[in-house]
C-alpha cells in the first residue's frame, strides 16, 4: 500500500479536525472549501482509513480520525523543534535550551551555571519558566522543556536526575518576633504559633521532609495558609500571619522585614537537583550537563 500524503495534507487534516467545520477550516488555511473537501478526500482514500463522519451541518471525527488527530499533533510540534532548532544553528545562535525551575534555584544556582555556559556559548537562546515540580516532570516527558530543576525524591523512567544543591532549612520569622538568632533554641518554643509552608502539590516528598522536622520536634504545627511562592510566605509572615521554614536558599533576592535563623542543629536537609529526559537530544543539554560536572558547580 502506497500513502500518497505530505506535510500539506498533514495540515489540511488537523484544520478540519480542529474546527470540525469544512468551511471555517478552509477560511484558516486561505484555500477553497471545495479544494479542501477534495484533499481530505483524496487523503481517506490514500490512507483507507474514514476519519470523518460527514453530516449535513457538522462534522464529526471517526475514532480512528481522533488517534490520527492526536498523534499527528504531537509528532508535527516534535518536527517544528527540530527545525526551529536547524534555524538556530543555521542563524549562528548554536541552539536553544528552555529550563522549568522551582523558586529557590534562581537565587543563585541557575544565574551561575548561566555565566558560566554563555562564555563558551554566548549565542545559546535560554527560555526561563518558573513552575511547580509536578508540572516541570510534565514538561520533561513531553520534551516542552529540556532541563528542570527540582526538590524531589523520585523521579518516573526515562527522567535523569542529578542532585546539585544540598543544603540547611531556615526558621523564617517577623523582624520584630520575641523570638530571635540569640534566643531561639528548638523550634518546641513556637508549637503555639500559626505557620506557612509551601502547598504539598509544589512537592509532596519536601513537604513531607517539613512535616518531619515538626515531628522530631514534639508537635503538629498550626498550618494557616499554603503557597506555591516564597514571596508570598515572606510577605505573610511579615505582616504576623504566621512563621515559616524554607531552604537556605530563599534567605536571598527578597527585600522584606522578616528574619531567618538557619535550623543547624536538626538533621533534616533538602536538596536542589537537576532532571532532564533521557531521550532529549538537544546537543546543547549534553553540553550544559558536561559543563555543570566540569566546573564543580555540584555542591
Amino acid at each position: 500500500m502506497g500513502y500518497q500524503i505530505d506535510f500539506r495534507h498533514l495540515k489540511y487534516f488537523l484544520a478540519v479536525a480542529e474546527n470540525l467545520h469544512f468551511r471555517k477550516a478552509a477560511e484558516r488555511l486561505f484555500i477553497s472549501q471545495p479544494g479542501l473537501s477534495r484533499q481530505i478526500k483524496q487523503m481517506e482514500d490514500d490512507l483507507e482509513i474514514q476519519l470523518f463522519v460527514r453530516h449535513n451541518r457538522k462534522v464529526v471525527l471517526t475514532t480512528a480520525g481522533e488517534y490520527l488527530k492526536n498523534e499527528v499533533t504531537q509528532n508535527l510540534q516534535n518536527l517544528e523543534r527540530i527545525i526551529s532548532h536547524a534555524k538556530l544553528i543555521q542563524e549562528g545562535k548554536n541552539g536553544a535550551l528552555k529550563f522549568g525551575y522551582v523558586g529557590s534555584a534562581m537565587q543563585n544556582i541557575i544565574p551561575n551555571i548561566l555565566v558560566n555556559f554563555k562564555k563558551e556559548h554566548p549565542n545559546v537562546k535560554f527560555g526561563l519558566q518558573e513552575m511547580d515540580n509536578k508540572k516541570q516532570i510534565t514538561s520533561l516527558l513531553s520534551q516542552n522543556i529540556d532541563i528542570g530543576f527540582v526538590r524531589l525524591d523520585r523521579v518516573p523512567r526515562g527522567i535523569a536526575m542529578q542532585p546539585i544543591l544540598k543544603e540547611s532549612f531556615c526558621l523564617v520569622l517577623p523582624k520584630n518576633h520575641s523570638i530571635n538568632a540569640t534566643n531561639f533554641e528548638n523550634l518546641n518554643q513556637l508549637k503555639e504559633e500559626s505557620f506557612i509552608l509551601f502547598d504539598p502539590s509544589y512537592s509532596p516528598s519536601y513537604y513531607e521532609k517539613v512535616m518531619q522536622i515538626f515531628d522530631d520536634s514534639g508537635f503538629s504545627p498550626i498550618i494557616s495558609h499554603n503557597t506555591i511562592h516564597a514571596a508570598s510566605i515572606y510577605k505573610l509572615v511579615e505582616n504576623n500571619f504566621g512563621l515559616s521554614i524554607v531552604p537556605k536558599s530563599l534567605q536571598n533576592g527578597y527585600n522584606l522585614d522578616v528574619q531567618f535563623i538557619e535550623l543547624t542543629e536538626i538533621s533534616q536537609r533538602t536538596t536542589l537537583s537537576i532532571v532532564w529526559n533521557k531521550n532529549n537530544r538537544n546537543p546543547i543539554l549534553t553540553s550544559l550537563l558536561k559543563q555543570i560536572h566540569n566546573v564543580n558547580l555540584i555542591i
